[in-house]
């Protein structure tokens, strides 16, 4: 039976492990600027995915994916050796690094929705000066046959 709580608890402490291990005690220069995001464990306890992003440098400087991955992958057999002594489970899970896009994504998102904005201003401005094409009453009136 698969105990889901145990699991996200799991997957809890290795992000942790992981990420501290990464920050204070793998010396590789590559993970320099590599931040874990999140963790998940399968049902049975086996296999780790660990997800992770990279920063650049500077904030214009492009990240630089592919150092972090031969980086992470290099460094896997210690974090898996700091997890299972951080852990104390009767099995270390295997760990997987998969980069992790969710920060990619809202960027793109928050330019749409800037784009957007922008759009919507213009229409606005567009509708303060307009007016209306053709009677300033469109609607029929009856009118009185005495008229």
């Amino acid at each position: 039976m698969v105990d889901q709580a145990r699991a996200r608890r799991l997957a809890k402490r290795i992000s942790s492990i992981v990420a501290t291990a990464i920050e204070y005690e793998v010396k590789d220069p590559r993970l320099r600027f590599v931040t874990i995001t999140d963790a998940k464990v399968t049902g049975d306890l086996r296999e780790a995915t660990v997800y992770y992003t990279v920063m650049g440098e500077t904030l214009d400087a492009e990240p630089d994916y592919a150092s972090a991955a031969s980086g992470l992958q290099k460094a896997t057999g210690v974090l898996r050796s700091k997890v299972g002594a951080g852990t104390g489970v009767k099995f270390t899970p295997t760990l997987a690094f998969v980069l992790d896009k969710v920060p990619d994504a809202a960027r793109e998102m928050e330019e749409l929705l800037a784009r957007a904005r922008a759009s919507d201003d213009a229409v606005a401005r567009t509708a303060a000066n307009a007016t209306h094409a053709g009677d300033s009453d469109p609607y029929k009136v009856e009118r009185d046959s005495a008229e």
